[in-house]
């Protein structure tokens, strides 16, 4: 089976979570940490979707 379709849910769901960490202290997601947090989530996202696939495939 492809591994794309599991790193694109693990990028959604991480950039998802990463950006809206920031709220937690009252800044915007659209603040500079909201992004920051945005981009590392997807990271860990294609990663963890990367390994997941790799697993269960």
């Amino acid at each position: 089976m492809n591994a794309k379709p599991f790193i694109w849910v693990g990028v959604i769901i991480g950039s998802t979570l990463g950006g809206l960490l920031p709220e937690l202290w009252h800044a915007s997601w659209l603040s500079f940490s909201g992004i920051i947090f945005s981009t590392i989530g997807g990271l860990v996202g294609i990663w963890a979707g990367w390994k997941f696939s790799e697993r269960y495939t």
